[in-house]
């Protein structure tokens, strides 16, 4: 309500200013039809200025912020692969059965093209991202995860992350699984159903995570080569990576 009334004030001052300026111009130069002249002519223009401010120079502003938050963005997510993504992602995914029907078309390199990244995402829709849960040591996931949980919530409370609701999906999966685990004291033994609703949950975190990683590569090729070329030498899917240059 403050504001408003600082707005409506600050119109009536220069709605005076300007009137003030006019009745100045008229006193020295006593030439109305001049003064109405510029006057129908700066209206006239008024239009054609609010078009120039509003749709075109707005609309540069808008997008060079847009650029900077997405640059904010990428930077959030990509100490989140650093730190913890992309070590989950390669002890999940050799938790699949099905992995091999996919790790080769996995393995990102530098002559990818858009369309490359576009198949294979729509790829990953189709594909099921199971987990064999008899495979997965439950307790040191829920210590790694625990450990990682700090640095987990200090990320969600960065505020760029309101713009990237697939990301923030993530996490919200990563901290679903995360306390899942934790309330449960001896994960060595549960009962079947208790064990397929946290396969469901680990599963969710997997599809997801292959997603967000392969968005990440693909916004690593096309705008920071060299730390693409430590993206592709770390690849959880390659079983050659290695950040050695051989």
């Amino acid at each position: 309500m403050r504001d408003r009334k600082w707005i409506l004030l600050l119109g009536a001052v220069l709605i005076f200013l300007s009137a003030v300026l006019y009745y100045i111009h008229y006193l020295i130069f006593l030439d109305p039809r001049h003064i109405a002249i510029y006057l129908l002519g700066d209206l006239a223009f008024l239009p054609i200025e609010v078009l120039l401010v509003t749709l075109i120079v707005h609309q540069l502003l808008r997008e060079r912020e847009t650029r900077t938050k997405l640059e904010k963005l990428n930077m959030v997510i990509g100490s989140f692969f650093g730190s913890t993504g992309r070590q989950l992602l390669a002890y999940l995914s050799d938790m699949d059965p099905c992995l091999d029907e996919i790790r080769k078309d996995l393995v990102v390199t530098d002559k990818w093209t858009k369309k490359d990244f576009l198949v294979m995402k729509t790829r990953l829709t189709r594909y099921p991202c199971e987990i064999d849960i008899g495979r997965v040591d439950l307790a040191a996931l829920k210590t790694f995860l625990l450990r990682k949980e700090d640095f987990s919530i200090r990320l969600l409370e960065n505020p760029v992350l309101l713009e990237h609701e697939k990301f923030t999906e993530l996490l919200r999966a990563v901290f679903h699984l995360t306390e899942e685990l934790a309330q449960r004291k001896d994960l060595t033994v549960l009962p079947d159903n208790d064990r397929t609703h946290l396969s469901i949950d680990i599963g969710r975190v997997y599809r997801i995570l292959v997603i967000q990683w392969l968005d990440y590569m693909e916004y690593l090729q096309h705008n920071y080569p060299y730390l693409f070329s430590l993206a592709m030498r770390t690849n959880p899917f390659d079983e050659t990576a290695s950040p050695v240059i051989q």
